[in-house]
Parts: C-alpha cells; structure tokens; sequence
C-alpha cells in the first residue's frame, strides 16, 4: 500500500452520492432483479442500457423510491445516498425526492401554466423564497427561459414535445436537487429535441449528477461518464433482471468483459 492510497479512497468515498445495491428485488411473488450494484459519483452520467425487461427502470425507481407506489415491491439490499439509508423507517419518501428528482419517458407536464409548473415542487416542500426568481432560474439551467419567458401563464400542454421535456426537468431541478433521474427522457421526442436534451445533460452535470436509462446506444456514448450494462436471467424459468458489467462507457464500448455485452452492443439483439 503506498501513502497516497488512503487519501485516494477517501477522495473517492468523499465523491460517491449513491450507492445502489440490489441483492434480490421483487413485485409480489415476479422476482424482478438481483445482484446489481452500482456506485453513483459526484458530477456524473451514468447511463444504464440493456434489453428491454432486464430491470434498468427497476433500477433507476429504487433510487427515489417510487417503486414504493407499487404493490407488492419488496427488496434486499440498501439504497444509500449520502451515505443515509434511503429506505430506512425514519426516512420520509417526499423527503428523499425532494433531493433526488425525476424526469419520466413521456413529457408530463401539468394541465397548468408554465409557472406553476415549474413551482410545483416549491409549493410541495413550501419553499418561503422569491418564486419568480427561482422559477427563472431553473428554466434558464433547463435552457427554455428565451422561448417561453413570454409565455409562463400560458399552458404548459401548449408547448412542443421537447419543450415540455425541458419543462419537466426545469420542474425536477426548481427546488434544487442533489441527482436528477432521467427514465428515456427522449424516446418520446425527434432527433432535434433529443440532440438538445443530450446537450442540456452535459451541461446539467456540472450542477447536478445524473442517472439515465437509456435504449439508445449512441445516446449513452454520448452522454454517459460510466454505463452500467443488464441482462436477463431465464435459468429459472423466470425473467430476472441484473447488472452484468458497470464501467466507465469509452472502456465498456471499446472492450467490453462480457460476451452478453459484446452482443448487445454489437447489435445482436434488443
């Protein structure tokens, strides 16, 4: 052991937000995910990518705890960010997403102005500041204030497609998150709008660190400091998710240890 190794693990531990380990994960009696562990640093990408069915959504729900809204989840393992049990008792779930935002598949904005959108979570967690002030704010970092600072009382169902996924993440990041969850933010959207979302991730995690599921290979290669790669597990006559390799995407995408890999991303199956 030399003498720079225990400030190197300190400089490490010091910059990890999350740490997910999922041993066994379950929806009733479905057994949907097992042996996924995955590390999330400070000021990163990092993509999940796999077939369809392999759990990366599973995943990614677990880190704010809205797999909690569905019936029968149970899980062995730990969720922690900042090196607090998410799913400890104590833990209030509102509480925990307060911190770590989510941005879904489809745009869902609310059948509400563009402001109040944005504010939404402000008024949820009962924010006492200058609502006009952050509201700006947020949809300045969400790179949509110039196309609709003239238009924050109309509706925010009036805007494009990717207008509207750039509103929900403004509506994700207004009350200031330590992560930002993204579940294909851009399936839903054209080439155009996807490119501008890709930008906008690039810059966002200078402020915030980001995990993105994602089908799109291109896009994680683009995006992604490190890619986690799930598979599917039909051995037992189930289809159970789990994490066959987690590394940064340049190596992964280069010289990937695991033939299940190799495949995917060589484009022998989906």
């Amino acid at each position: 052991m030399t003498a720079t190794e225990p400030t190197s693990a300190a400089a490490v531990a010091e910059d990890l937000v999350i740490d997910l380990k999922l041993d066994k994960l379950w929806y009733g009696k479905f057994f949907a995910v097992r042996d996924t562990h995955v590390p999330v640093t400070r000021g990163t990408v990092t993509a999940f990518i796999g077939p369809s069915g392999c759990g990366k959504s599973t995943a990614l729900r677990c880190l704010n705890r809205m797999n909690d809204l569905v019936d029968g989840f149970r899980f062995d393992g730990s969720v922690h960010f900042q090196s607090r049990d998410i799913y400890h008792p104590t833990i209030d779930p509102v509480a925990v997403r307060r911190y770590i935002g989510m941005v879904f598949q489809q745009p869902n904005p609310f059948a509400t102005t563009v402001f109040k959108n944005v504010a939404f979570g402000l008024r949820l967690n009962r924010f006492r500041g200058d609502y006009e002030e952050r509201v700006e704010h947020a949809l300045r970092r969400a790179a949509l204030w110039d196309e609709v600072k003239d238009k924050l009382h109309s509706s925010g169902l009036a805007l494009s497609g990717g207008q509207q996924q750039r509103l929900c993440i403004a509506r994700a990041i207004a009350t200031e998150p330590e992560v930002l969850l993204m579940d294909e933010p851009c399936s839903a959207l054209d080439p155009i709008a996807t490119r501008r979302i890709e930008e906008l991730m690039t810059e966002l995690k200078e402020r915030y660190t980001i995990v993105v599921v994602t089908h799109n290979l291109q896009q994680a290669q683009r995006v992604a400091d490190m890619t986690g790669f799930m598979y599917v597990d039909t051995t037992q006559g189930g289809r159970t998710g789990y994490l066959v390799e987690h590394r940064p995407t340049a190596e992964l995408f280069a010289d990937p240890r695991a033939e299940e890999t190799r495949q995917y991303i060589r484009g022998e199956f989906s």
